[in-house]
């Protein structure tokens, strides 16, 4: 028989799990990436704070799909544009036709419609962003230990992280230790006063997803972090390095970390009727895409409304990789006949050293258990044995000495200029 092509956008927990699992008897499988690399996004944040670096979350995707023994490619590119009646996907590069496509292109930064903010915030959301939050994190400190201007400096110090769910807290609890750890120790110029770190969340307390007992938990662990925490406030512009908030007043801020929303990333071609709330794709409970045939979408980007998630799965790993496995069940078994049924085995956030926060079904967990939960955990689930080693030793390294080795401020050239990585 002949094997039909299954071409799947998008490398991350959802397309890489769903790539592994498919039968290669049955399917061709091709994989369209952006990067030649899967990432652990739950660690972004450890990058912008100068904890870990990039490889040390990061594995080749042709690597990795050497244990498939053959069946899967991987195409780099961005995707330019979907033909479902031609069943063909356009990247940057080439077009591929497809029998079965499926979209686990995850999920974006969402700006929420403001003018200018994609260009003048730093982001975590990706490998790339969170490189870039990093280096001018570090740029920021070594310019105010040459500034003579005690008020400048205070202004080159001054952090805003907007968005108080796992994301912010945790970059806002790995700038606290900086503040309170670090300077002392590698900055001697500077005074810990001078660096100013602010949370800003629009609800009425940090991590809404989690019990309320656990975000109040969390709320002492930043404020011990030095950071300051201000609830039920909402941003509005960000201009000329100031921020107005909703009730009209503005203050200078030189960096500005945006963690306050996600969004589908988008998919050119497919027609507006296929795209909900949240740039998401609306699927059925086999995680087909509702309106076309032999496309599924899985993971941040799918939204499959039921009556326990009327608005949608959360957009975690868990559910991406949850999807991922029942999908490719229900493809090599030839019959859609498994529905998804999510089972959530908790969350976590992680404030700083010996402080996270854990929700398991109705077991709250705080404190240093939870913080080494959530070491055990995330360990376990990094690509690669060299990867986990390397971040096991990075972590138990910065314990012991307060310090790392990847405090380094490398500019990429500009020349000669590489415009096609960016189509």
């Amino acid at each position: 028989m002949k094997k039909e092509t299954v071409v799947i956008i998008g490398g991350g927990f959802a397309g890489m799990n769903l790539a592994k699992r498919l039968d290669r008897k049955k399917y061709d499988v091709k994989l369209v990436d952006r990067n030649n690399y899967h990432s652990f996004p739950p660690l972004f944040y450890q990058i912008a704070s100068s904890a870990l670096d990039v490889p040390s979350i990061s594995f080749p995707f042709r690597r990795e799909f050497k244990k498939t023994r053959g069946g899967v490619e991987y195409h780099m590119g961005h995707v330019k544009n979907i033909d479902i009646d031609k069943r063909q996907v356009t990247t940057s590069y080439e077009t591929l036709d497809y029998d079965r496509l499926v979209i686990a292109a995850g999920s974006t930064n969402n700006f929420f419609n403001m003018d200018g903010l994609d260009e003048n915030v730093f982001c975590i959301k990706t490998a790339a962003e969170a490189s870039h939050t990093r280096n001018e994190i570090l740029d920021r400190l070594e310019r105010g230990c040459m500034e003579p201007d005690p008020a400048r400096r205070r202004e080159l110090l001054s952090f805003l992280v907007v968005g108080g769910g796992p994301a912010g807290v945790e970059i806002a609890g790995a700038l606290g230790e900086m503040k309170r750890d670090v300077l002392p120790r590698e900055y001697p110029e500077l005074d810990q006063n001078d660096m100013n770190i602010t949370l800003v969340e629009g609800a009425d307390r940090l991590l809404s997803a989690f019990d309320p007992d656990l975000s109040q938990k969390a709320y002492v662990y930043l404020s011990q972090l030095m950071v300051d925490i201000r609830l039920n406030t909402v941003m509005k512009e960000y201009k000329d390095k100031k921020v107005t908030f909703s009730d009209g007043h503005s203050e200078y801020w030189e960096t500005l970390i945006w963690t306050a929303g996600v969004k589908g990333e988008p998919m050119p071609g497919l027609p507006s009727e296929m795209i909900a709330r949240g740039g998401r794709i609306p699927v059925d409970e086999y995680n087909a895409v509702k309106g076309a045939d032999n496309m599924y979408a899985i993971g941040d980007i799918a939204m499959m409304e039921t009556p326990d998630y009327p608005h949608g799965h959360p957009q975690l790993a868990q559910p991406a990789i949850q999807q991922a496995k029942n999908l490719a069940r229900n493809l090599n078994s030839d019959v859609m006949s498994r529905k998804f049924v999510y089972k959530d085995k908790g969350t976590m956030a992680t404030v700083g050293r010996n402080k996270a926060v854990a929700q398991i079904g109705k077991m709250k967990v705080y404190g240093r258990l939870a913080w080494l939960m959530w070491m055990f955990i995330h360990i376990i689930s990094i690509l690669g044995t060299r990867t986990k080693l390397t971040v096991l030793l990075n972590w138990i390294w910065n314990y012991c000495t307060y310090s790392t080795s990847l405090r380094l401020l490398i500019r990429p050239t500009k020349y000669p200029l590489r415009k096609h990585w960016g189509d």
